[in-house]
């Protein structure tokens, strides 16, 4: 039986004191690559923000790899944040250092310490997303494919069971979401890292079927395929 890397139960999502998404019973198996589609506003991103823990699960019933979100004291997001990787669109690299120093930054910031160890993850990750030649570089040298590569091999680095993927097709031409999307679909089942991609490009969905989440007046339900194309 597969072990579930994500659990909700009877959630109540909020933004501030506004309700966004109710009720929503949620699971994603370890391995597994699921969608989240929905409007503009509908809920998609709040929900991520509350499995990675940057909003609060106050109602209802939450775990991720194995970490129960209900209450969370702030002291325990980084414990949470070592069991995920989050794959952002805009990548969020920082600009002022080299890939390596990107890399090695969040590896000391998540309590790595020993060097060598250090190094040789970097090399590991760099080489799972075919980018080891350009440790060096600085990422505005780099074209937008190769910052989301260097992304995703920051989203590994910890080894997680889980990476949340936020658009991250959204800055990217056709040909290069394509590269992508083979990327993560690859990495998901080479690591059995589960996988959930919030996305608006449906032809993204046509080509590379899964199963899929709508966020739809304030619920979560599984989209049938005839309807993932309606709004």
């Amino acid at each position: 039986m597969s072990n579930k890397v994500i659990q909700l139960e009877r959630a109540f999502i909020y933004q501030r004191n506004y309700l966004v998404l109710s009720n929503v019973d949620f699971e994603l198996n370890e391995g597994e690559f699921a969608y989240l589609i929905g409007k503009t506003g509908s809920g998609k991103s709040s929900l991520l923000k509350v499995l990675y823990g940057d909003l609060p699960l106050n109602e209802g019933y939450g775990k991720v790899g194995g970490i129960e979100l209900n209450g969370m004291s702030t002291g325990k997001i980084p414990n949470l944040r070592r069991h995920l990787g989050i794959v952002f669109q805009d990548f969020q690299l920082l600009l002022d250092r080299n890939v390596e120093k990107n890399l090695s930054f969040v590896l000391k910031a998540t309590g790595w310490k020993d060097k060598t160890l250090i190094n040789d993850r970097i090399d590991e990750v760099l080489e799972s997303v075919g980018m080891i030649s350009k440790k060096k570089m600085m990422p505005f040298r780099l074209s937008g494919g190769e910052q989301q590569r260097i992304s995703i091999a920051r989203a590994l680095l910890n080894h997680p069971e889980l990476i949340l993927a936020d658009e991250p097709t959204g800055n990217l031409d056709p040909e290069t979401s394509v590269e992508i999307m083979n990327l993560i679909l690859n990495l998901s089942k080479e690591k059995n890292v589960a996988v959930l991609m919030a996305t608006h490009d449906y032809n993204i969905i046509q080509k590379f079927p899964a199963k899929t989440f709508k966020c739809e007046d304030g619920k979560v339900h599984v989209a049938e395929s005839e309807s993932l194309f309606l709004g």
